[in-house]
């Protein structure tokens, strides 16, 4: 292929082309354009790309494929020059990468990439991608009911609570969304303005257990922090009853270190200052900014339940804090799903848990039965729809007591 555009025939139009160092080192990409749009693309080096996009051939252009690997990180100020003519032209542009760190996709994403898909190209994935930018589709406008009136003040020194679960299933989510509701509803005098941040960013769940749509405006604000001020962070939330404010995870699965430990910190700052708590539904899996969130949390909820999964990587994450010299002691543990009161045998195996693993359980959480399920399926706060439910009382009575601490030291303070 030569290094300029290459027309599979003199018609039909071009309407994409590939962008690379040499395309032959992306044989799986020739094949998926190939299936995907037979003779309508070519291909260009990093080089012609930006005399090519000058042209009024150019015009015809619907996408760019833009194919990188680690060795082109080198390069990276003349290919985000060429998305940004491609965006002045209003041509959508395809990131796939091979080995690219998520310092140099965070930066690519920025200049206005519209879709990425890893090399090798998972299957359909490429003409998955392709679908999507040809027919984007519009972000359903959010209903005035849930979009945040809240203004933002600045002034604000907020409480930040982590939550963080041990395993899948421990309850995570769903104590940070009713913990979070329970804050909301802990004064009703002058009722605290509560923010909740769902940070699992790939497979977050907050917005479902509040009926709250996905919103694009999460990413963009997550990908461009540097030039976040309280009022797009505000525009960026949605209302829950006009009580709760809730960052949304993105509308896309997106990689957990495409944010980095300083747009966590910008983010974080932004809430606390606006809000009296923030909650943090934090990813179960360890990541750079981890520390960040560690570091930052006032109080750091672990979920874990009785059962050897829980256990053996609540000693993992000791073991990998401890070695880092970080805060493990922050680390308050809530076992869900804990044993009755008249269950004796699971009150034994609870204290040996805690002794074997070196930690002190200070929170039990009751077993809520299907009923916790079918609340957090129905989108809605256990004490809106189940408010007797055994779980929801300890997390009522959870929530008034960090409330009574942060009173008392306020006072204190003023005092």
């Amino acid at each position: 292929m030569s290094s300029t555009a290459v027309l599979r025939s003199e018609s039909p139009a071009l309407i994409a082309c590939t962008v690379s160092r040499d395309v032959q080192i992306f044989d799986l990409l020739i094949e998926d354009m190939e299936a995907a749009l037979g003779e309508r693309w070519g291909d260009l080096s990093f080089t012609d790309a930006m005399t090519f996009l000058r042209q009024p051939e150019a015009s015809e252009l619907e996408f760019l494929a833009v194919a990188m690997d680690q060795a082109d990180e080198d390069n990276l100020e003349q290919i985000a020059a060429i998305i940004g003519a491609a965006k002045r032209r209003d041509i959508k542009v395809i990131l796939i990468t091979e080995d690219v760190s998520p310092g140099a996709l965070h930066k690519l994403l920025r200049e206005g990439g519209d879709e990425f898909v890893p090399y090798p190209l998972p299957e359909n994935e490429l003409a998955n991608a392709i679908e999507r930018v040809q027919t984007p589709a519009a972000e359903i406008p959010i209903a005035p009911e849930l979009e945040n009136k809240l203004k933002p003040t600045g002034t604000h020194d907020g409480v930040v609570i982590a939550v963080h679960g041990m395993a899948g299933g421990t309850g995570a989510t769903t104590l940070a969304v009713n913990l979070a509701w329970e804050l909301v509803l802990a004064d009703k005098a002058t009722p605290p303005r509560v923010c909740l941040l769902d940070l699992d960013l790939q497979f977050g769940t907050a917005s479902t257990y509040l009926d709250l749509p996905r919103r694009e405006a999460v990413l963009e604000l997550l990908s461009d922090t540097d030039s976040m001020d309280s009022t797009s962070f505000m525009q960026a939330l949605l209302s829950y009853d006009q009580k709760l404010h809730v960052l949304t995870a993105p509308t896309d699965m997106i990689p957990l270190d495409l944010i980095s430990g300083a747009d966590v910190a910008r983010v974080l700052e932004m809430a606390r200052t606006n809000f009296d708590y923030v909650i943090i539904d934090m990813p179960s899996t360890m990541v750079e900014w981890s520390q960040t969130v560690l570091e930052a949390a006032h109080v750091y909820f672990a979920t874990l339940e009785l059962d050897m999964r829980s256990a053996q990587n609540t000693l993992r994450l000791k073991r990998a804090l401890q070695s880092e010299d970080l805060p493990f002691d922050k680390l308050r543990f809530v076992l869900n799903r804990a044993p009755g009161f008249t269950d004796l045998s699971g009150k034994a195996r609870v204290k040996r848990l805690g002794e074997s693993l070196g930690i002190s359980i200070e929170v039990q959480l009751p077993d809520g039965g299907k009923q916790v399920a079918q609340t957090c399926d129905h989108g809605t706060p256990l004490a809106v729809n189940a408010p007797k439910n055994a779980m929801r009382k300890e997390i009522a009575k959870l929530a008034a007591s960090v409330h009574a601490v942060n009173q008392a030291e306020h006072a204190e303070a003023k005092g």
